[in-house]
């Protein structure tokens, strides 16, 4: 992994732990590099639903966080969603979400990213939804 990766991940982490929605969740960045970034979260009881699998506000949260994480490698950290959208695709039962984010386009001011979310078990991982989302620059349009 180069300097600039892990000083890019290192931010990543850094922002991460000063989420505390994140940290209730429990959820932790893999990844981040120009283009692209994996958040994960630990599947435990208190984020089902009735029927035993993961609430769809948590899928949502860590697609959005990840796409939110892509727009930041691209754009700097001074950013918010302004676009969301979602598709559930199958019930997410296994022991942990896995969401890769890429981004599709960036300009100067937003970044328009996908991102697939995986839920994974032993066997290996099966796709549960899959998002988009455009990411702008917040404000002036200064990033830090």
């Amino acid at each position: 992994m180069t300097d600039m990766a892990m000083n890019m991940l290192a931010l990543g982490k850094q922002i991460l732990a000063s989420q505390p929605f994140s940290l209730l969740l429990g959820a932790r960045i893999t990844e981040l590099a120009a283009g692209r970034a994996v958040l994960e979260i630990p599947i435990d009881e208190p984020l089902k639903q009735q029927h035993g699998f993961v609430h769809g506000g948590v899928i949502s949260y860590v697609a959005d966080n990840a796409l939110g994480f892509a727009g930041v490698s691209v754009l700097g950290e001074s950013i918010v969603t302004s676009e969301f959208k979602i598709n559930y695709v199958r019930p997410a039962i296994g022991d942990r979400l896995v969401a890769r984010a890429t981004v599709v386009h960036c300009g100067r001011r937003q970044a328009v990213c996908r991102c697939d979310v995986f839920v994974a078990t032993e066997e290996g991982e099966r796709l549960c939804a899959t998002s988009q989302g455009t990411i702008t620059l917040q404000g002036g349009g200064a990033s830090a």
